[in-house]
Formats: structure tokens, sequence, C-alpha cells
């Protein structure tokens, strides 16, 4: 695609530069500060400080959106039971369909499609990688994006279309959740047990749960105790705050009191409304983000017209290239996730190519390094030009490497402090003192609340039983949470020795692409696509990982720490174990293939169409 394809408002620069003349940076000292802040932040329970949505707090994971209509239990029989109905099971079932599987049943919690947009209907909700990579199956939806990064009601939208445009409603269970699954060995089935009384015998079961499937609480002392009204921002209550998903102002929260515990990429977006909208808003702050421009505008229609025939595929692996850093003609997507990969990627360039010095760890590490202390400088500085009150700003700017932490995009999130109602309260690294009946400690001093917002984000680096809510029972009564006590084993982050039929839709041990998580699902559904129809024609009644390629498989996965999710360095967040030291368990279960995103594309393209598929059994 040549450059006068591209859409016009592309060409308008994207990134934030230092305002004026930037002091050189001194990047010792700009080690130790970060040293300094990755240390007060460490806790010794790492992810044990959270809560699950249990006991009073277990309607935080009800369905606040859609009724539930009782019907008779189901003891009937699926060929294929996909659990999860988000963008894994659209995709998957898109997949399916599109091999000429017909024979499966979608299973879903919610009342609808969507997953995590489904649930997650809080005001200033979108997406944070842009849309025309982000949107799996635009091709084949024809849907074009309206916005560069588009809210949420549009890709719930988008969801719910994949289903029409594949009949996915057909055979669907809404409101269901899957309680247990069993393996039964004499049949070659699983029973897939489920909240409505369900015992649905599949002969194949493909796991679709996502990373971001169950919301957690932090585990404040006296959270309980809170008397004012308080939902995680997952089950976003419109009843008490009035407004609506697509961006009504929340009317009745003209009189509150409204705090907010987190400033993630949740917070990050919905701060801004409720800004807008309460009286006082409190912000509760342990971490502040890393807040990027963001660069927002319209598709053009024309532009989109002319797209030619494959250009997702082309545009996916161009965003996937540049954000690992790796080379390509030209940035189509251009945004803050390929502009730091660009910088790095320059920086090498321009070292290799000075007389006697050859590529090597050393050089590729001293270019992330600068391209990194520029890129967050520049960050910083931004801070400084939109935050109005010099102490605020302080707060705000964020003291460690960009991709440390979730980094977010937003054009609106830091002007939301300038709101004379708008108070940030920095608790310096320690999180909150307490909850008590009417509100939250900070440092000795009370704040009243009428309201408690929760954006503590969700599940994740837990037990696999935990983070799906219900546990998988295999071969000979083993749990995969016990197979995975020691770290996550799998062929290709799908197959599992032990489980033989199940099929894990994911991005762990595999292209592990964190950037844009949807195109690591549309390539688990072609895989899984080409296994099962290779299955049926050959009439397997069992396909299952080897015991050696599974091993094989962790071995890889473990011999390079390339490709692991987390940095010791890093201040502590769900990229890298809370702050905890990781040993091979964490490294198994928050890493990708060594080679990187793109090489796992390529590598798995290859072995799913050879026909061989080595490492599988296949039995009748």
């Amino acid at each position: 695609m040549s450059g006068a394809e591209r859409d016009p408002k592309d060409q308008e620069p994207q990134m934030t530069t230092p305002a004026g003349t930037a002091d050189p940076i001194d990047h010792e000292a700009l080690r130790e500060r970060y040293r300094e802040e990755r240390d007060k932040r460490i806790r010794p329970d790492g992810n044990d400080q959270y809560l699950e949505p249990v006991g009073q707090f277990a309607y935080l994971v009800e369905d606040p959106y859609t009724e539930v209509v009782e019907r008779d239990p189901l003891s009937d029989e699926v060929e294929i039971a996909l659990i999860g109905g988000g963008f894994s099971g659209l995709c998957t079932g898109a997949r399916l369909r599109q091999a000429g599987i017909d024979n499966f049943r979608i299973i879903e919690g919610g009342g609808d499609f969507g997953g995590v947009w489904y649930w997650n209907r809080y005001p200033g909700a979108m997406c944070d990688t842009a849309a025309m990579v982000y949107l799996p199956l635009l091709e084949e939806t024809g849907h074009r994006p309206s916005m560069k990064y588009v809210f949420a009601p549009e890709i719930f939208e988008h969801g719910k279309r994949i289903a029409d445009q594949f009949d996915l409603h057909r055979d669907v269970l809404f409101s269901t959740q899957v309680t247990k699954l069993e393996w039964n060995e004499d049949a070659s089935r699983w029973i897939v047990h489920t909240n409505r009384g369900d015992a649905i015998r599949a002969k194949f079961v493909a796991m679709g749960t996502g990373p971001l499937h169950r919301p957690k609480l932090p585990g404040i002392p006296g959270i309980e105790s809170f008397a004012g009204q308080s939902f995680h921002t997952a089950r976003w209550d419109y009843d008490y705050t009035g407004g609506t998903p697509e961006g009504a102002p929340m009317e009745k929260l003209k009189d509150k009191r409204v705090g907010i515990i987190g400033t993630g990429a949740t917070a990050v977006q919905c701060i801004g409304p409720l800004a807008r909208d309460a009286k006082e808003l409190f912000v509760f702050q342990r971490t502040p983000s890393s807040i990027d421009v963001r660069n927002n505008h319209e598709i053009d229609p024309a532009f989109f017209a002319q797209l030619e025939p494959g250009w997702q595929e082309k545009w996916l692996f161009n965003f996937a290239t540049l954000q690992t850093g790796g080379f390509a003609d030209e940035d189509l997507v251009k945004d803050g996730w390929t502009d730091i990969s660009q910088r790095i990627r320059d920086r090498i360039v321009q070292k290799v190519g000075k007389e006697g010095v050859n590529f090597t760890n050393e050089v590729a590490v001293q270019a992330y390094e600068d391209s990194d202390d520029e890129k967050m400088t520049e960050i910083r500085e931004r801070v400084d030009a939109l935050v109005e009150d010099p102490e605020t700003a302080q707060l705000l700017k964020p003291w460690y490497r960009q991709l440390c932490k979730r980094p977010c995009f937003h054009d609106e999130y830091l002007q939301a402090y300038n709101e004379p109602g708008t108070h940030l309260i920095d608790t310096d690294g320690k999180g909150v003192e307490r909850i008590d009946e009417t509100g939250v400690w900070v440092g000795g001093q009370h704040y009243e609340l009428d309201c408690l917002v929760w954006a503590s984000g969700f599940e994740f680096g837990t037990d696999y039983g935990r983070r799906c809510g219900y546990e998988t029972v295999g071969r000979n009564g083993l749990t995969l949470s016990e197979h995975w006590a020691d770290g996550m084993l799998t062929l290709h982050g799908m197959h599992v020795h032990g489980f033989p039929n199940l099929f894990i839709i994911g991005m762990s041990q595999a292209a592990n692409l964190i950037s844009n998580i949807t195109h690591n699902l549309t390539e688990a559904g072609s895989t899984l696509a080409k296994v099962l129809g290779h299955a049926i024609e050959t009439g397997a009644e069992q396909v299952e990982a080897s015991e050696e390629a599974e091993q094989e498989w962790a071995a890889l996965i473990t011999s390079s720490t390339r490709a692991f999710l987390g940095n010791p360095d890093c201040t502590p967040g769900y990229y890298n174990n809370e702050g905890k030291p990781a040993g091979r368990r964490e490294q198994l279960n928050g890493s990708g293939y060594p080679e990187g995103p793109v090489a796992f594309f390529e590598f798995i393209d290859k072995w799913r169409n050879s026909g061989r598929f080595e490492g599988l059994e296949f039995r009748k």
C-alpha cells in the first residue's frame, strides 16, 4: 500500500515532543529514580494483595445488564463446546464456520456476545489499540470503524456483527456460567457442568475465557465496611450515576462525592467523565500511568473504500512487526505502540552504521534504554504542559520505563485534574491505608465519600481455575490447576497433555502479543479450525499433545528471558508479577515464543498447514 493510500489524518504528527528545549537526560540519575520508585511499591504479598469477588462482593460478577430467563437444564451432546462469547469465541466460531465445521455450541456467562466489551460499559471506555487492527474480521464483515480509536459501544456492536455474519447465535447458551469441566475417559467426552444445571457432553472443548474475565478487588483493610454505594468499573451502576455507556452526562452525581481507587488503563478512561459530572472526585493513586497522546480522529470513508483485499492482514503484521522492533517500509498504524519500537530500531541502525560497530545485544539494550528515556521524558513534560497545578503535575509523572505497565494514550485524562472539584490523592506508592463506613484513609487523613468506584482490574497471574471461575478435571482426576501448579505446560499455548480434546484460546506460550490481543485470537481460531478439521476428517476420537512435545515446548519457552512479559526492574504491576522475583513458574505463565510474535505467527501458520501436526497425537 503506497503512502498516498493512507488516511490523510494519519499524516499529522502524533507523537508528543518536548515543549521548548529539553534539558539533557542524566541517564544514571533516571535509573536511580526509577529504582527508588519501584522499591517503595514492592509488597511481599504480590498478587495475593487482591481479593476475589466472593461473599458480600459476589454481586460484582453478576450480570446487571440482562435478566436471566429460566430454562430447563440440558444434558445433550455437541461435537464442540466453545466456552466464552467474547472475541475468543467469536473469532474461533467464525473460523470454524469458514472451515465448514458447524456442530458447535458457544457457552457464555453474559447475556450477549462481546466478552470484555459486554461487561465493560463504564463511561469513556474505548480501545487503546487502533481499531483498524484491534477490531477482528473487519474485511469479513465489511465494517468501517468510525474512529481511529473507537468507543466501547461500537466494539460491543462489532462483536454482535461477527455473531450475525457467521450465524453464531445458532445453539448459543447465554447467561450460563461453566462451573466444572470433567473428562470422561470411557466415553471420550467432556462433561460441561453449568450454573443452570446443565451436564452437556462435548467431544471437543475450546476455552476462551480470556485474561480479563473476572474482576478483582484491592485487599484494603476495612473494604467490607464501606456503607455508601460501591461498584467495580466492569459492572458500572448507571442506575446510581445516571448517564449511559454512549456518553450521556451522569446527572445523578452532581451532588455526590465520588472516590476511585486505581489509576490504570480503565481509570484513565473514566476519570474524565467522573471529573466532569461529580460534585467532587477523589482519585486515589498508588502509581501514575504513562499518558501519551492519542490523536483520535474519524476514519475517512473514501480512504477506507480504496483499501485493497487483504488489507487487514497486511496492517496486522505491519503493526506486530513494528511494535516488536522489526523493520517495515512504512508504519501503517502510526501510534504510540509503534513509535517507541521505531525509535529503538532507528538508533540501532544509527549505531551499527558507524565504522567498527557490530550489532550485539549490548547495542540493542543501549538503543532501547536511550529511546525509552527520551520517550518517558517527553511523557513527563507533557504532564507539565497540560496540568495547571505544578504540585499535581509532579505527582502525575510516571517514573518507570514505558512498557513496565500498560501504556495509556489519552487526550482528556490529564486535563481532568484542572477541574476544581477533582482531587488527586497520591499515596506515595503505599496505596490506600484503610476504608471505613464513610470513606477512605490515606496518610492519616480521612476522605468522606458517597460512592466508591473500584478500578482495580481483573484476575491476572492467579491460578487458572480461579481466573476462569471453574476447575477443569482431565485424565485420572488431574486438575488443570494441579498440572500447572509449577507453571503453564502446553504445546503452542493451546494443547495440554493429560487433557485430550481440550484447547486453550489465548496468547500465553504463543505469540504473546499484548499490544493487540485480538490478533492472537484470530490466529488461534485458524489453528483450531485446522486441527479439528483434520480430526473430523480422519475420524479421530482424541487429540492430545504428547508429553514429550509439551516438555520440549516448555524448554523452548524458558530458553530465553527475552519473551518474558515482566521485568523485575520495573515498578510493580500485573506485567511483572507485582514486582516479585520471577522463577520458572512465572516465566512459563508469562512468556511467549522466544523469537517474538511475528515469528510465532509464521511458525504456527506453517505448522497448521503442513498437515503433519507435529507434537499432537490423533487417536481413533
